[in-house]
């Protein structure tokens, strides 16, 4: 296409490309737009009122009468054609002047702002991200009114054309994880990305790990909280969800929330939380290799009410062990997928009536129920959803392996697990840090919630610029006044 009427042939094919001859003068205009893009008021307003009589006007005299600030004059066919796709309307003066006016009259849809809904909270804001790329950056740029906030923004997806927000603090944030970062989205290749969880996965360090290496929010308080610590935030338009790294493993379990509450508190819900992990990986694997091999380590107090449970089961524990953990991944799924209301209906009488049917069916022993259910219910403590979907994914090798080698099949796993770990990193950075490689000085907040005068200095292993919070010297003790 060399021409602008040739560009305008093609996007008439489509019903709702609108082209038509606006006469005010002896020579007239050419609109052109996307009648599905575009705010019929900003195109009446600030544009048709402004196509003058006047028979000497230029283009350039044209393009200065717009009172619009997204706005330039192009010549290129493919430029057009792309502004005019992404909500631009296209004026031309005449059909032999290949220059064109491009003025941005995008009509803006979507949600207002609300109270998010994936990661809700009872203290701390109430704001989430929404669909709109604008007004997520708005609610970074509000929370972080500095001139060395940065955002790059990229083009993705050779059919979607989405625009994607690469945000860092310019003097905090480390180079060279920006520039990764920009590099590993500048080399994707796809054709529609109608989410930014698609991107998070195709930039990961090793898309091949159920480990998540990047964390996703939809959050702008906690991303703020991010940028300030020296990471790179990932925003892209059409999704409600910001993406930020690198990222450690504590990460995951750590929820923004604690630093809402006494640190004393938001310690003690931490250790809950972690605990909770590790009972819900280990709990039914464990109930298998006893029950398998190592009979004798049943204390004698329990050991009549086990066997009393198990006496009318007729398979092995393993079989049973993986009945109820699909039965408990049914309900929840079935409970994801169906409207709020009714999933929460499925969840409880789904789970009540099947329960108390396989113990009366002699399927399951009400001890293992009362384990599964337990482990489940520990599994919804971790903050950040696609960890807590591969603790539900980890449990069945430990399961099999404890069901073929007992108690030391749960240590070949756990050898294996930790191999990998070890060897996963996000953005370059190491996957286990502070624990290895050990930075003593970054322990202060990744098992316990430190109390905020130990603030003064950001972690380390982000390898930022300006590591420094605030100075220790010059925070001062609270004091009363005495009159």
């Amino acid at each position: 296409m060399n021409s602008v009427p040739e560009i305008w042939k093609e996007l008439s094919k489509s019903l709702d490309f609108v082209c038509y001859e606006h006469k005010t003068g002896s020579e007239p205009f050419y609109i052109g737009y996307l009648s599905s893009l575009i705010d019929e008021q900003v195109l009446h307003r600030d544009i048709l009122g402004y196509l003058t009589e006047d028979s000497k006007v230029s283009i350039d005299d044209l393009y200065n009468l717009i009172p619009v600030a997204e706005k330039e004059i192009s010549c290129t066919s493919k430029i057009i054609q792309n502004h005019i796709l992404q909500g631009y309307v296209a004026v031309q003066l005449g059909l032999l002047n290949q220059h064109t006016i491009l003025v941005k009259a995008s009509l803006s849809k979507g949600r207002k702002v609300t109270e998010p809904q994936v990661e809700f909270t009872v203290e701390g804001s109430k704001d989430a991200f929404v669909e709109s790329l604008d007004i997520n950056l708005n609610l970074i740029r509000r929370r972080i009114p500095i001139p060395e906030l940065r955002i790059k923004e990229i083009t993705l997806g050779s059919a979607s054309k989405a625009k994607v927000a690469v945000c860092y603090i310019e003097g905090t944030t480390n180079e060279q994880y920006v520039n990764t970062c920009i590099q590993r989205i500048e080399d994707v290749e796809f054709d529609v990305f109608s989410d930014v969880t698609l991107l998070q996965q195709m930039i990961e360090d090793n898309s091949n790990s159920i480990f998540p290496q990047t964390v996703g929010t939809e959050r702008p308080d906690y991303v703020s909280w991010a940028l300030s610590s020296g990471q790179v935030c990932i925003l892209m338009d059409g999704s409600p969800t910001a993406v930020f790294a690198p990222v450690n493993l504590g990460i995951f379990f750590i929820s923004y929330e604690d630093y809402f509450l006494p640190w004393i508190i938001g310690s003690i819900l931490r250790l809950i939380r972690m605990t909770s992990v590790v009972f819900s990986i280990f709990a039914t694997p464990l109930y298998v290799a006893v029950m398998t091999y190592h009979g004798q380590g049943i204390s004698n107090i329990f050991l009549p009410t086990i066997i009393s449970s198990r006496i009318n089961v007729p398979f092995p524990p393993v079989v049973e062990v993986i009945i109820m953990e699909l039965v408990i991944e049914l309900l929840r799924e079935a409970g994801a997928r169906l409207p709020s209301k009714i999933g929460q209906t499925i969840g409880i009488v789904g789970g009540i009536v099947l329960g108390t049917a396989a113990v009366e069916a002699s399927i399951t022993s009400n001890f293992l129920l009362i384990i599964v259910a337990l482990s489940a219910l520990a599994s919804f403590t971790t903050p950040v959803f696609r960890m807590s979907a591969t603790i539900r994914v980890l449990r069945f090798p430990f399961i099999i392996a404890a069901q073929i080698w007992g108690i030391l099949g749960i240590f070949i796993i756990i050898l294996f697990v930790i191999i990998h770990l070890l060897r996963l990193t996000s953005l370059g950075m190491p996957y286990l840090v502070p624990f290895y490689p050990l930075r003593t000085s970054d322990m202060f907040d990744s098992v316990i919630r430190s109390p905020y005068s130990k603030f003064h200095h950001k972690f380390s292993f982000f390898r930022t610029l300006n590591p420094v919070r605030f100075d220790k010297k010059k925070a001062k003790t609270k004091e009363d006044i005495n009159e």
